[in-house]
């Protein structure tokens, strides 16, 4: 079974997208900050991690910064899904180690696509 690591404060958007992996046959662990989404993926080493920017105690371009820089997760790829999808952000995501970034709000049959492009399936 692929593993996905969620990284969102949201708990609606997370409780969604959860539900929608566990119907896709994908387990989905989710943590509601950077500081235990950081652990979380540690812990859990996952075949994709999901990262929102915008979250408590440690910003999503931080989280991306430390899990691309750690040998244990440094190849694990990072998805972002955030608002702040202006250019700067973009780049900036990118500059810390991100592999593909979706605009929110997002249509979740296009991100499940993507994300089952990230875990070959």
């Amino acid at each position: 079974m692929k593993k996905v690591v969620l990284i969102e404060d949201s708990k609606v958007l997370a409780t969604a997208l959860t539900g929608a992996l566990k119907v896709e046959g994908i387990e989905c662990f989710w943590a509601a900050d950077g500081v235990s989404g950081v652990s979380l993926a540690k812990r859990e080493k996952p075949d994709l991690i999901l990262l929102d920017l915008m979250l408590p105690k440690l910003s999503g371009f931080d989280v991306c910064k430390l899990l691309k820089t750690d040998n244990a997760t440094w190849r694990i790829p990072v998805v972002i899904m955030s608002t702040l999808s202006d250019g700067d952000s973009r780049d900036r995501a990118t500059e810390a180690g991100a592999d593909y970034f979706i605009p929110k709000p997002y249509d979740l049959a296009c991100t499940l696509a993507e994300i089952k492009k990230y875990l070959k399936m």
